[in-house]
């Protein structure tokens, strides 16, 4: 348990970096709201001039008990399902705010003033943050950042190289290869991430 707690104090500013740096990750620009004759509000899409009701339906996942031939992956299992419980409602709670802060970004015409936007969200952000990220374990942060990378549609590596630039960029990689990681690497839901992907929809719809 010991070789973990360097390994934390690495990933720590990472998981910083990623929290006061996403704000700018995903725009809606073309989101709009429409209300009815029955004064109903109904999402829409705004393209070239037209615009088209959507609606959005959750996925369905169908699944069987999954069974093991090991006890260390039951339980390696288990510690993943743990680990998404309390990393998950961390990782929606970022990105909601973030995306509260994108507007604001967007809006400023200087990168000045977007650079100074930044470095104060990026306080503010820490304020609220650094406590939760501070009690997570080494496997919870690696699950964090791929859970960032899930919501914002972008790598850490990508985020941090637009606010931050590219040397902040190269810098926090290096970092992050001591143990292992890249910050380039994308989450893979059909992929490497599958059996998260499917956890996350079944922590969704309540199953977990």
């Amino acid at each position: 348990m010991l070789h973990r707690q360097p390994k934390l104090r690495l990933l720590f500013p990472i998981l910083l970096a990623i929290i006061g740096l996403a704000g700018g990750a995903r725009a809606q620009d073309g989101a709009v709201a429409f209300r009815t004759p029955e004064g109903l509000l109904l999402p829409c899409w705004v393209e070239n001039g037209d615009t088209i009701p959507y609606a959005y339906i959750p996925p369905v996942t169908i699944s069987t008990p999954r069974r093991f031939k090991r006890k260390r992956d039951y339980w390696s299992y288990q510690r993943r399902i743990r680990n998404l419980k309390k990393v998950y409602p961390y990782a929606k709670m970022a990105r909601d705010t973030l995306r509260k802060m994108d507007s604001v970004y967007q809006s400023l015409k200087s990168r000045g003033a977007q650079r100074r936007y930044v470095q104060q969200m990026n306080e503010q952000l820490r304020r609220q943050f650094e406590k939760q990220i501070r009690q997570l374990t080494y496997s919870q942060g690696r699950m964090f950042i791929k859970l960032i990378d899930r919501e914002t549609g972008r790598s850490t590596f990508s985020i941090i190289k637009q606010f931050k630039g590219g040397f902040t960029a190269s810098f926090f990689q290096g970092v992050a290869r001591l143990f292992g990681e890249d910050l380039k690497a994308r989450y893979d839901p059909e992929g490497e991430d599958r059996i998260l992907e499917e956890l996350i929809h079944e922590y969704e719809m309540g199953r977990l």
